[in-house]
């Protein structure tokens, strides 16, 4: 009896053990399930100056630098959620060819893994930095130069050093508003006042007019959000500030001055008001170009203002869109995780090409000088364009992307896009803020919308332009159509 009565016991000492360890083990299994989430981020910057005496590139006419204003740089910023990880770089460049993007995402996924769906690349668009478009900027066909195979590597390092300085941080978004410095700059003029535009034919609407009585209105809106994605270390220090503003460029450097113009500006003004400066693990902000094709800070519906010395007007426009970006970030509510996406599509379109007329008329005209006193003659250099655009293929393969980062989505595109477009995509956008890198993977010319290709103008012209009259709106319904999808993706 004692002894049916002691395995008994022993049984139930035996079973309780059990459980006691499968509870135990219970509880380690649902702790390894479901780790805490955290967000990882890493920023930093890599110097892709051009020596001087290369072409400054951004008129009609290059010419060779002779002085280094300030260092033009790619700015990169890394994203990891522990399920995605994303990279968003944006240079100091005119733009630059899709070939040396292809060649820096390779590279980038080479060194760090993050595939090039996941790494958007962008430029700024000054006007003051040499080309890293290919010698024929309508190939795709053209190795990479010397400069484009630099800038390629620094990109790809940036990321890289990136990534190494991944840290846990905290992130949020907000949108400024700074209205005072964008203006359409088409303009409805008066009938018979717009000159002939370089194809012989009468434009409805003239860039950048002469003001004056004959100016009637602007021919579009314009976006005066300062849209900011804020990331902040642990303890709350700032880490990296992805920043975007629809203003093409400033553009009042020194006479053969490389410089980043006002995005750089706004850079350091914007570390300057975060009391960012010297810190351990720097800070690095970033400013994108918008959709700013038509869009540019002279207002001119009044009088010209009195020219101050170079660099004053970039100074007070980066004051002003950084001071905006400071309010805004203000009433940021960080969060220590969010979701992370990425879409990347070609979108085939077909190619503007030159008519047997235009091609005869341009062989006609190219003879003639390209400059006279000191000015470009325009018939003169669309002519030339006109017999580059001979070789183009019927169709391009036009690279677009979009980000989710939390509830703000970015969109990608490789144009001089106009602001419609932009507006567009930010009320339909499932995301709030949504907003737009222009000039982004490639470089394909102005993106008119088809009612502005009917008004015409320098951004509609055969050579400013080399995609189809509905490219805006095929690209505007394939973005949307990413930016959904990422929306309906199902969460992690």
């Amino acid at each position: 009896m004692n002894l049916a009565k002691d395995l008994l016991v022993g049984w139930r000492i035996a079973e309780m053990r059990h459980l006691l360890v499968w509870i135990a083990l219970s509880l380690v299994t649902a702790g390894a399930q479901e780790p805490a989430k955290k967000l990882l981020a890493g920023a930093a910057t890599s110097n892709i100056t051009p020596p001087i005496g290369g072409a400054i590139v951004g008129g009609f006419s290059p010419f060779p630098s002779t002085h280094i204003h300030d260092e033009l740089h790619a700015r990169c910023l890394v994203l990891d959620n522990g399920e995605k990880r994303l990279a968003i770089v944006v240079c100091d460049l005119l733009g630059g060819a899709r070939q040396m993007f292809d060649e820096a995402a390779r590279l980038v996924q080479a060194q760090t893994g993050i595939p090039r769906e996941c790494v958007l690349m962008s430029a700024t668009h000054t006007h003051s930095a040499s080309s890293a478009l290919s010698e024929n900027r309508y190939s795709l066909d053209e190795p990479l130069n010397e400069y484009q195979a630099f800038v390629a590597r620094r990109i790809a390092d940036g990321v890289t050093r990136a990534v190494n300085n991944l840290v846990p941080v905290k992130i949020g978004w907000a949108v400024g508003q700074e209205p005072d410095q964008v203006f359409n700059r088409r303009w409805f003029m008066k009938e018979g006042t717009v000159p002939p535009n370089p194809f012989g034919g009468i434009d409805q609407v003239k860039m950048n007019p002469p003001r004056g009585p004959n100016l009637v209105k602007p021919a579009g809106p314009t976006d005066p959000e300062v849209c900011v994605i804020s990331l902040q270390t642990a303890d709350g220090k700032p880490l990296a500030v992805l920043a975007n503003y629809s203003l093409h460029y400033v553009g009042d450097v020194g006479n053969g001055h490389i410089s980043a113009d006002y995005f750089a500006v706004f850079c350091d003004r914007l570390q300057q008001l975060l009391g960012a400066d010297r810190q351990e693990v720097p800070f690095v902000a970033m400013l994108s170009n918008g959709t700013s094709g038509n869009i540019n800070n002279n207002d001119y519906s009044k009088p010209a203002a009195k020219a101050g010395p170079p660099y004053s007007k970039i100074k007070a426009v980066a004051d002003e869109v950084a001071e905006a970006a400071f309010e805004a970030m203000k009433g940021i509510t960080y969060r220590d995780w969010v979701p992370l996406d990425s879409r990347f599509s070609e979108l085939r379109l077909d190619a503007r090409r030159p008519t047997a007329e235009q091609i005869a008329r341009a062989e006609g005209i190219v003879a003639k000088p390209r400059v006279i006193g000191g000015k470009a003659l325009l018939d003169v250099v669309y002519a030339e364009r006109t017999l580059k655009l001979r070789a183009v293929g019927p169709h391009i393969d036009l690279p677009l992307q979009t980000l989710r980062i939390g509830e703000a989505g970015i969109c990608a595109i490789p144009c001089e896009t106009f602001v419609e477009t932009g507006l567009e995509l930010k009320l339909k956008s499932p995301f709030k803020p949504s907003f737009t890198h222009s000039i982004a993977g490639g470089y394909f010319g102005y993106l008119p919308t088809p009612e502005h290709h009917r008004l015409g103008g320098y951004e509609t012209w055969l050579g400013t332009n080399r995609l189809e009259v509905e490219a805006s709106t095929k690209i505007t319904a394939r973005l949307l159509e990413m930016l959904q999808s990422m929306k309906g993706a199902v969460p992690h």
